[in-house]
């Protein structure tokens, strides 16, 4: 019999109680399965969780929250015979959207129970996955200083990301980055760098993307803008939507490198911020990670 492990991040969305935990284990029982829950507090108890899931065979792992907690979960699942289970608790839920996973709780609920396995890609640079992108350059820097406004002035995420994107603005900040993409090397002086698992479309469905199985990253660089284009980077960068921005130059390759002066760079991966050393070394792990989906899908 199948063993299903669901990891929820307690602190996605409204956040989520022990009373929610057990109505989300009846809607697993209306659907004829008997789950086991964890509302984890942080990323580390999430990840911890899933290990021990992966260790004790559990055949489906269910990871309930935003892009940053599938993420969590799904770093540990690739590359293991474990599926991936979604329920998407987040804001934008741009890789629940792109699989077709139903966003209504009951009917995501049944979609763990009821679809089927696909293997998809995972991006991954110096060693950490991301499902959706990742980026350098203008975005992290502003995730980077919202999180501290929230962290130590108690403002709450989005007039923190309005402040921190005007101090990005003041700044107006360019990176000089060296590009080592299918045997040639491009030199660029750009705001910002944006790295796709997969192609995000352009011009048909915004902020989307057509196929998470190609085995490619997408990389669009940015062109020099005005401060008004910056900020249209930015605001395309946070909801997913960069293929609208303009002036972009768009390469495929199934791995790159990119090198900068600077020895250390925060990165931004699902929206999430690491300072990593250069040079970043990207790839795509064709296949990697095996979801479930709705049959039409």
């Amino acid at each position: 019999m199948d063993q299903i492990v669901v990891i929820v991040n307690a602190k996605a969305g409204l956040g989520y109680c022990g009373g929610w935990g057990a109505a989300l284990a009846e809607k697993f029982a209306a659907q004829g399965v008997t789950v086991d829950i964890t509302l984890a507090q942080s990323g580390e108890e999430m990840i911890a969780r899933a290990q021990r899931a992966v260790e004790e065979g559990a055949t489906t792992v269910v990871a309930g929250g935003g892009d940053g907690t599938i993420n969590a979960v799904a770093s540990v699942l690739a590359g293991t015979p474990a599926r991936l289970g979604v329920l998407p608790l987040g804001t934008l839920n741009h890789f629940a959207k792109d699989l077709k996973i139903p966003l209504e709780l009951d009917e995501a609920v049944a979609n763990v129970v009821q679809g089927v396995p696909a293997k998809v890609d995972v991006g991954e640079v110096n060693g950490r996955i991301f499902l959706n992108n990742s980026s350098l350059g203008i975005y992290p820097d502003i995730v980077r200083d919202r999180e501290q406004q929230q962290r130590h002035l108690g403002r709450s995420k989005w007039p923190a990301f309005g402040w921190a994107l005007l101090t990005a603005l003041r700044r107006f900040p360019f990176l000089s980055v060296q590009l080592r993409i299918n045997g040639e090397e491009h030199l660029r002086r750009t705001p910002f760098v944006f790295i796709g698992n997969n192609e995000y479309l352009q011009g048909l469905t915004l902020g989307a993307r057509e196929r998470l199985d190609t085995g490619q990253l997408c990389l669009y660089v940015a062109q020099k803008p005005t401060r008004l284009g910056l900020l249209r980077y930015a605001v395309h960068a946070l909801f997913g939507r960069l293929q609208e921005a303009r002036d972009f130059d768009v390469l495929s390759a199934p791995s790159l490198t990119i090198e900068t002066r600077h020895q250390r760079m925060r990165v931004a991966t699902d929206g999430e911020v690491t300072l990593m050393t250069a040079p970043l070394c990207y790839r795509s792990r064709a296949a990697a990670l095996t979801v479930i989906v709705p049959p039409a899908a």
